[in-house]
């Protein structure tokens, strides 16, 4: 039997895939269903829960998308009381 469209990813196959190409960690972004490769810039998508990891399948991740918010800059005056003085 298939799995959905959208099937959850067994979270113990995300933490041992890389990205095939760089080696690197991956993203797991469930909403858009695709494991990011923030070094090689590359999306791979997920197919009924399945990873596809091949760099032809992957789609190049915009600009934007292509810094995590983790690192993302803050807007000005943002965290302003953060500041040690």
């Amino acid at each position: 039997m298939m799995a959905e469209a959208g099937a959850p990813v067994d979270p113990k196959l995300l933490e041992l895939l890389v990205c095939p190409l760089t080696k690197g960690t991956l993203r797991y972004d469930r909403e858009r269903q695709e494991l990011i490769s923030e070094q090689a810039g590359l999306a791979y998508p997920i197919r009924d829960g399945i990873p596809i990891m091949l760099v032809d399948e992957a789609r190049p991740l915009d600009q934007d998308e292509a810094i995590p918010d983790a690192v993302r800059a803050r807007p000005r005056g943002a965290g302003k009381d953060d500041a040690a003085g």
